[in-house]
C-alpha cells in the first residue's frame, strides 16, 4: 500500500499514540520525517527517535514520545501544506501559533527548521505542520 502523504501518516501515528499514552511508536523512516523529528526533539515536543534497519533497504523510526503530569506534551500537532494544496511563506508573514507559545515547523532552503529559527536565518519557506 502507498501513502499519498508520508508526513500526514507520521503526524497521525504520533497523535494516535498519544491517544491511548503509549512510551513508543514506530513507522517508516524517511529523511524527512527525520528532520521533522530532530526539531520535535530540539523544541522539547519528544524524548528522542532512533532508526532502527531492518534490511534490504528499509528501516524504522521509533520515537519516544514525552508526557508530563499523565498528559501528552504535544497537545495538538496539524498538517498545514498538504500534497494537494502547498503553503508558502515569507518571514514577514510567518505565523505565530498561539502567540509564541507553540511553533511551525517549516523546509525551507537551508532545511527543515522551525519558525523561530527561520526567523533567526532571515528564511522563508513551506509550512509542513503546526505544533502546540
Amino acid at each position: 500500500m502507498t501513502i499519498t502523504d508520508p508526513i500526514a501518516d507520521m503526524l497521525a501515528r504520533i497523535r494516535n499514540a498519544h491517544m491511548r499514552h503509549k512510551a513508543t511508536v514506530r513507522m517508516p523512516a524517511s529523511r524527512m520525517r527525520e528532520r521533522i523529528l530532530q526539531v520535535l526533539q530540539d523544541e522539547g515536543y519528544i524524548r528522542g527517535f532512533k532508526r532502527i534497519d531492518l534490511g534490504g533497504g528499509k528501516a524504522d523510526l521509533e520515537v519516544e514520545l514525552k508526557y508530563y503530569d499523565g498528559k501528552p506534551v504535544i497537545r495538538e500537532i496539524t498538517r498545514v501544506s498538504k500534497p494537494g494544496r502547498r503553503v508558502y511563506t515569507s518571514v514577514e508573514d510567518m505565523p505565530l501559533v498561539y502567540n509564541g507559545l507553540g511553533i511551525a515547523i517549516l523546509s525551507t532552503s537551508k532545511g527543515v527548521m522551525s519558525d523561530a529559527q527561520a526567523r533567526e536565518q532571515n528564511v522563508g519557506g513551506e509550512v509542513i505542520c503546526t505544533v502546540f
